[in-house]
């Protein structure tokens, strides 16, 4: 009896590694005592929310309770919201975004998913580099979409452009990038930017669908070591960004993320519109308002990142320690460092033996390495350090 779709039941089979590994930590710490368990599975900001996050809910309290104060808004978000971002986007992107230009959305996931559904269709292909988010292939296969993922350059992940070019074929409508990169803490440079957009730019002069460049930036805020994250929109007129306040604020529960298009694209409030109603239709209706309000008071206010640098430094100390070879994280809170002996799955199980959560490249298109996130106490991170070693130390020795 075929109880589910097909495509679900093989996107079940191939079920996120960083779930397996988030509920096989639980069962752990259920066993061993969550102290005595080293969880590096999941992107799950534990760092509080800014100061000021307590005054502004009860600034809010008397604004929420009041007749329709937690009702429906508009599809593409609050009005006064959309203003506050379009100013902060104008900014940040260097470019006049106006309010028209920006759909908020329940997250960056509802952001992407509403943008595929509003131009996919079946058979289109979604270019990406390797290793990238894990969600991506299901994000774009439930629409219809295939993602078609290209390798990066190890061992600093920079994008291969050349290959890039060569995975053009007619059914491309998408370029998706990530930067700060999910899982590698990469960030690309101007010049592999621009290229890129040159690139777009040419494709699209004889194209009657263009192929847009997508830009999926939740990290964009978390950059280290005065590292500069390039702006994307002024790269072609068929660029898009997509963010969130999850790690920003870090309140990822709240589902607050928006899309923002390029202002000069052809027709853009068409595309506009599409994803406003697809933001509806896909069953989103609207972002959560109490979310919304809460990033239209916190719009100049973040984490504090010191707490992240401090995880950085602690994490690359473990891993040089334990012999372990890696390329420093420009930004995000991830290593995606080289498994030792090559078998990601092998070692991945391995250090689980000795209680440590890692996930391997394999779940991220990249096999032959594995993925730290480093958002946790840096206590934990410390504390990892012996079995890190001991378990490294077995293959130094080709056990």
């Amino acid at each position: 009896m075929q109880m589910i779709s097909k495509s679900i039941e093989v996107q079940m089979k191939r079920s996120s590694w960083i779930r397996k590994m988030f509920d096989k930590g639980a069962e752990l710490k259920q066993q061993f005592g969550a102290e005595n368990v080293f969880d590096f599975s999941l992107g799950n900001p534990d760092i509080p929310p800014p100061a000021n996050t307590r005054d502004t809910l009860i600034e809010l309290a008397d604004q929420l309770c009041k007749p329709l104060g937690m009702g429906y808004c508009r599809s593409a978000g609050l009005p006064p919201f959309r203003e506050a971002l379009a100013e902060m986007l104008k900014k940040e992107q260097q470019i006049d975004v106006k309010a028209e230009n920006v759909v908020v959305t329940c997250g960056a996931a509802g952001a992407i998913t509403s943008f595929f559904r509003a131009v996919l269709e079946q058979g289109d292909e979604v270019i990406c580099p390797a290793p990238y988010f894990v969600e991506y292939g299901a994000y774009c296969g439930h629409f219809g979409g295939v993602l078609k993922a290209v390798p990066s350059i190890a061992p600093d992940f920079r994008l291969d452009i050349p290959a890039i070019k060569a995975a053009l074929t007619e059914k491309t409508r998408v370029m998706l990038i990530n930067s700060p990169n999910n899982p590698t803490g990469c960030v690309y440079s101007q010049e592999e930017l621009s290229e890129l957009g040159d690139w777009i730019n040419t494709v699209n002069q004889n194209r009657e669908r263009p192929v847009y460049l997508v830009s999926d930036e939740p990290y964009r805020f978390l950059a280290y070591d005065g590292v500069e994250v390039p702006p994307v929109l002024p790269l072609t007129p068929f660029a898009l960004v997509l963010g969130s306040f999850s790690k920003k604020l870090s309140i990822p529960g709240e589902r607050v993320g928006y899309i923002v298009a390029n202002p000069e694209m052809p027709n853009v409030q068409i595309l506009i519109n599409a994803v406003t109603l697809t933001n509806r239709t896909l069953g989103f209706v609207n972002a959560p308002v109490i979310g919304q309000r809460m990033a239209l008071k916190m719009l100049d206010v973040g984490v504090d990142m010191s707490i992240y640098l401090s995880r950085r430094d602690a994490m690359a100390t473990v891993l040089k320690d334990a012999g372990i070879k890696f390329s420093m994280p420009k930004g995000a809170f991830y290593f995606f460092a080289e498994a030792p002996g090559g078998d990601d799955i092998k070692f991945v199980t391995d250090l689980l033996n000795k209680n440590i959560l890692a996930v391997p490249g394999t779940g991220f298109g990249y096999p032959g390495y594995f993925r730290l996130a480093f958002c946790v106490d840096i206590d934990v991170i410390k504390r990892a350090a012996p079995a890190f070693k001991d378990v490294s130390a077995t293959y130094a020795e080709g056990l």
